[in-house]
């Protein structure tokens, strides 16, 4: 009997789930609501179904007869019956700063059926508990797919991740910097890991540019184009991440290895909170890549990141999927 059940949008969001399956002490499934996610996931059995209509998706739900539902994803807000029928737990897939991401969550939609809200740090579960009913729990638990990283060390192979946030959800620098980054470490004795986000491989107007991009990265010995579908080993791998306001950045932070922020987004609307070491693609220089991997952040920089880490409340103690865990438990009572 299924006592746990993870709805998956997108098969790069099957990282959370992994993390938090690896500690539940129930029986579990996933339910692919997209032809995407299916058959992505062998570490946790997937629930068949006979296609992807919300009706259909409804009675694949209550064939199984869950005790909880777990989203971490905001695919069809409101046109599920399960939603409102089950326990519903909400867990975040990446934890973005500076997006507007909190209102998907606490929009009204998702208010009326949330029955518990676990937020990666405090400055996510205010605005839970500003936004939601009295009724739903809001618990800070951390990241789970990120406690990987508070015990690894830096591996020191002068390696950079890029790792921008997607531009059609997101808004990211990916557009306005991937060029400029394969010119500035093209030959150079550093190894950049070229990663795009899983959605501008497939979507445009971004997926043109990564083709492009694939495509002389083939001639470049020192670059790799990282095809992973999740980002975690490509992170333990590196020295130095180059990215905006991600979700990879919360993430990263679990490393404490140097972050440079680019500034040059696509949207206008927000803004990169300054956490790391942030500039714009054109102004980043090889002497400054250095300066960060051989020495760290400069005294102010370090200030302004103790601040940023205070505001975000993330606790990095390696047990955020032991604790989102148990929460998920408790909701099957």
């Amino acid at each position: 009997m299924v006592s746990v059940l993870y709805t998956l949008e997108r098969s790069f969001m099957r990282k959370t789930y992994q993390a938090i399956d690896r500690r539940v002490d129930a029986e579990s499934a996933y339910l692919p609501i997209i032809p995407e996610a299916a058959g992505c996931c062998p570490e946790i059995p997937e629930v068949g179904h006979g296609g992807y209509d919300a009706d259909v998706l409804d009675d694949a739900v209550r064939e199984v007869d869950p005790d909880v539902v777990i989203r971490n994803h905001r695919y069809r807000r409101g046109q599920y019956a399960f939603d409102r029928e089950y326990p519903l737990v909400h867990v975040r897939h990446g934890a973005s700063i500076g997006r507007n991401e909190v209102e998907n969550t606490v929009e009204p939609v998702m208010q009326e059926v949330v029955d518990a809200a676990l937020a990666p740090g405090e400055r996510w579960a205010e605005r839970y508990r500003e936004a939601l009913p009295d009724r739903t729990r809001v618990t800070v638990v951390g990241i789970p797919e990120a406690d990987d990283l508070v015990t690894a060390d830096a591996p020191r192979q002068r390696r950079v991740l890029y790792a921008p946030t997607n531009h059609k959800y997101g808004g990211g620098c990916y557009l306005n910097t991937a060029e400029r980054i394969l010119d500035l470490f093209a030959e150079t004795e550093y190894e950049l890991l070229f990663r795009p986000h899983p959605v501008d491989r497939i979507e445009e107007p971004t997926r043109s540019l990564t083709e492009q991009c694939r495509e002389r990265i083939d001639g470049l010995p020192n670059v790799r184009f990282d095809d992973r579908e999740t980002p975690g080993p490509a992170m333990r791998e590196s020295d130095v991440l180059l990215s905006d306001y991600s979700g990879i950045v919360a993430e990263w932070l679990h490393a404490d290895r140097p972050l440079v922020q680019f500034t040059d987004i696509a949207s206008e609307e927000n803004e990169v909170p300054e956490i790391g070491y942030t500039t714009t693609a054109g102004r980043l220089d090889l002497d400054a890549v250095d300066e960060l991997y051989e020495q760290g952040y400069p005294p102010a920089i370090e200030d302004r990141l103790s601040r940023a880490l205070d505001e975000l409340g993330i606790p990095m103690d390696g047990r955020a999927a032991e604790r989102t865990a148990r929460e998920v438990m408790a909701c099957t009572r």
